[in-house]
């Protein structure tokens, strides 16, 4: 999940810019737009644990709504849509903040206080070293991709700019799924 959630991280200004020509401020914006959706994730999943909601619910939620947020982008490209680009970088922000809020709470309960320091060591581990995996492959991959696609290997559909953040996009979005295919058994342990 954390690495369907960053592979995005450095593609997400240079996408306003090459595909959508937002200019330099406007890029710089979505980084406000997406911490500010973390945010109201954040206060949205101390509201629904406080509540004592399923954490690994709340995290499968962020799931499904990383999900969506991943489509909007990809859809703001051929819709020539900034601001559609800007409500997925929201989305993308709120639904990353569900995910690893959750996961972290879940982390804390999963096992009893004795061990809690591991759990949470492992879990920030797993976080860093996904997040880093993430970034770094996000990047990787939308080079390839286009360095591929410039010299005509995909075809005329798949020939433009655009195709190297497509193709990231979609694997987050595969993801993404996989993750909730992972987190789905969880939660019905965590309920029985």
């Amino acid at each position: 999940g954390t690495a369907g959630f960053t592979m995005q991280d450095i593609l997400l200004e240079p996408y306003g810019a090459e595909i959508l020509n937002l200019s330099v401020s406007g890029t710089t914006a979505l980084t406000a737009l997406l911490a500010g959706g973390s945010l109201l994730a954040f206060i949205y999943a101390a509201y629904k644990l406080k509540r004592n909601a399923d954490p690994t619910r709340v995290a499968a939620a962020g799931i499904l709504v990383g999900i969506v947020a991943f489509s909007i982008v990809i859809f703001a490209a051929p819709l020539n849509s900034p601001n559609l680009f800007r409500f997925g970088t929201i989305l993308i922000g709120f639904g990353s903040g569900l995910f690893g809020v959750s996961t972290l709470i879940f982390a804390m309960t999963m096992i009893g206080s004795a061990h809690r320091g591991l759990s949470l060591g492992a879990w920030g581990a797993a976080q860093a070293t996904a997040a880093g995996i993430g970034v770094a492959a996000g990047g990787f991959l939308r080079d390839f991709i286009n360095n591929l696609s410039s010299k005509g290997f995909f075809g005329e559909a798949m020939s433009g700019i655009e195709a190297g953040y497509s193709v990231v996009y979609h694997l987050e979005i595969a993801l993404l799924f996989a993750a909730l295919i992972a987190i789905g058994p969880l939660c019905s342990r965590r309920k029985a």
